[in-house]
């Protein structure tokens, strides 16, 4: 008999089937003797309507009250779960992450979890309840709703595995693992059976899409074990975990974000403190950079470019109107046509010349390199973006990557996936 913490992704739980199926296997983990606690994530794509719905009203609304409007998607998750577990008699108890003990910043839209209360959450398992949380939120210390930020219920699963001391944290989603490189635009990547903490924390920082960032690092922080897995199959999946082989592979994965544009702030004076000054300012604005270039400096001035995700443009434009006038620079341009590539794997430490090999083998398929940026385990490069499938497939290929069997099933809908397992069983 084991602990478990599941977490159910928005396409897993888009309508009332769906629902039922993960209830049943949520109830068959409990007639094994295991006890669980499911997070749910909102149904479909009700946080996109929400969101929608809120800018129909007001194109900047306040970050308190859109907490509050999009903490009730995985409410709506929580309860209905709750009573289709209670329909196949087993008892249930849905908690919304307040009630689950979930005290996190202050920071609204990305607040952190700072502890968890989990008195209320282990009466539940004790009394032999299923125990269904609403993901993606919590509750500040002056009685708050806040959320997470997009992918936060993969984190509010790992917090809640970490303070249970749960023996895994099972994310279950369309998708049957982590691959190679993603599956719809790579038909012959490959499902990796295992992958360690930090290649995942590099995949996930690179755009791979499959967890949130901070998940893995609560992961690798308190040493537990997540199996990434198919909400549709039975198929065992990916497991993350600290690495367990003696030698690595050179390149596990690639991954690639279309989600970022590239800022330039043209001629800047260069002198002691500017890029100080200048990311200073971004980060009051709470906008994130990712890969960041300076240039060699001429008569006294110099290029600065960096990365930030499209979606903190609005926030960052006036911050950049601002540094440019007091700075005297001449201009900033934004180019959002750019995506980054990155190559990540735990072999890369210990195995010489691979940024070499990759700049070959984009610079053969005509693919030109805007900026680079590396770490012990990744390299990655931001490209033209209509220029990316090519590169993924080209570096797949090179790297050894490809599967000697063309996956098909992440062209399969939802419905046709859990038809394709039915048939199977």
């Amino acid at each position: 008999m084991s602990l478990i913490v599941a977490k159910f992704g928005g396409t897993s739980l888009a309508n009332p089937q769906r629902i039922r199926d993960v209830a049943a296997r949520l109830v068959a983990y409990h007639e094994q003797g295991h006890h669980l606690v499911a997070v749910v994530s909102a149904m479909g794509t009700s946080t996109d309507d929400l969101l929608k719905l809120a800018r129909s009203v007001n194109e900047n609304p306040p970050a308190r009250e859109l907490d509050r409007l999009l903490a009730t998607g995985e409410q709506v998750s929580m309860a209905i779960m709750a009573m289709a577990v209670e329909a196949r008699g087993v008892p249930a108890v849905s908690l919304s992450g307040r009630q689950a003990g979930i005290v996190t910043t202050g920071a609204y839209n990305k607040a952190k979890i700072a502890e968890i209360r989990t008195d209320r959450l282990t009466r539940a398992l004790d009394q032999g309840c299923i125990v269904i949380v609403a993901g993606f939120q919590g509750i500040t210390a002056e009685g708050d709703i806040t959320t997470l930020g997009r992918g936060g219920s993969d984190t509010s699963a790992v917090a809640i595995a970490a303070a249970i001391h749960a023996d895994v944290c099972e994310i279950y989603s369309d998708v049957e693992g982590v691959y190679t490189a993603d599956p719809r635009v790579v038909p012959r990547a490959r499902k990796l059976e295992s992958i360690s903490y930090d290649e995942m924390l590099e995949l996930a920082a690179a755009g791979s899409g499959v967890l949130q960032m901070r998940s893995v690092e609560l992961a690798r922080n308190f040493g537990i074990t997540i199996h990434c897995r198919s909400a549709f199959t039975n198929t065992p999946g990916t497991l993350i975990r600290e690495e367990t082989q003696m030698e690595q592979a050179i390149v596990s994965g690639i991954a690639y974000d279309k989600s970022e544009a590239k800022i330039t702030i043209r001629a800047v004076p260069d002198r002691v403190g500017i890029a100080a000054e200048v990311f200073g300012k971004i980060a009051e604005a709470s906008v994130n950079v990712d890969m960041i270039v300076q240039n060699i400096s001429e008569h006294g001035t110099t290029d600065i470019s960096f990365t930030t995700p499209i979606s903190e443009l609005r926030r960052l434009k006036p911050v950049l109107t601002a540094t440019v006038a007091r700075l005297g620079a001449r201009e900033f341009i934004i180019d959002e046509t750019v995506a980054k590539v990155s190559l990540v794997g735990a072999g890369m430490k210990s195995n010489p010349g691979i940024a070499a090999k990759m700049f070959k083998i984009l610079a053969d398929n005509d693919v030109n390199l805007g900026m680079i940026s590396t770490s012990a385990i990744r390299i990655s490069v931001v490209i033209e973006g209509e220029k990316v499938e090519s590169a993924l497939h080209a570096l797949h290929t090179a790297f050894g990557l490809d599967s000697d069997e063309i996956f098909r099933e992440t062209q399969l809908s939802g419905e046709e996936l859990a038809a394709k397992t039915a048939k199977g069983r």
